[in-house]
């Protein structure tokens, strides 16, 4: 079994410590944005190798290595909502990185202001959840832990204000898997 990604990837992140918690021997690849685009029809790391099994996406991904060791993914409704609304925040906020890092000023485009909204609002959303303050933790959890962490690494959101979020993050960082699975510094 291959992984391929980046080890700053949120999505990659995910899988890696799912990996980890079921200690999958899997060989992780590190992959460049010209390598995803050849090998991943989605263009975007996390991809995985199988066997014949081939998934392109951290969700199929996650749920493929949980099923496969006899463990469900996101098992209630409210789980996957949870587990959405993490991925709603992540996809805005990694659309106005690049766009940001591509030069485009983001308060010009009615647009691109609705999605930084949108950021807030989910956060704010999210901050009202009761996610789990140790171990075990579902993949809602371990998603926003790993959300968190890239927005953290990459100064793209202020947690201030948020302190459920806050608190949540701070008591999850000491969780192994998580912890192993930092970004480089």
């Amino acid at each position: 079994m291959k992984l391929y990604g980046s080890y700053t990837s949120p999505y990659v992140r995910h899988c890696r410590i799912v990996i980890l918690e079921l200690n999958i021997d899997c060989e992780f690849v590190e992959t460049d944005q010209a390598g995803s685009a050849a090998r991943s029809p989605t263009q975007r790391v996390p991809f995985l190798e199988d066997g014949n099994i081939f998934l392109s996406d951290s969700s199929a991904i996650i749920k493929y290595l949980r099923e496969k060791n006899g463990q469900s993914f996101c098992p209630t409704a409210i789980d996957l909502n949870n587990f959405c609304l993490v991925n709603t925040a992540i996809d805005s906020l990694a659309n106005l990185f690049f766009i940001k890092r591509d030069g485009i000023n983001i308060d010009q485009s009615p647009y691109l202001q609705r999605q930084a909204a949108r950021i807030q609002s989910t956060f704010n959303e999210l901050n009202a959840i009761p996610f789990s303050l140790t171990a075990p933790y579902n993949d809602a959890d371990l998603r926003l832990a790993c959300v968190m962490g890239w927005t953290k690494f990459r100064n793209q959101f202020d947690f201030s204000g948020l302190s459920n979020l806050e608190s949540f993050y701070t008591l999850i960082s000491s969780y192994q898997p998580f912890a192993k699975t930092a970004p480089p510094a």
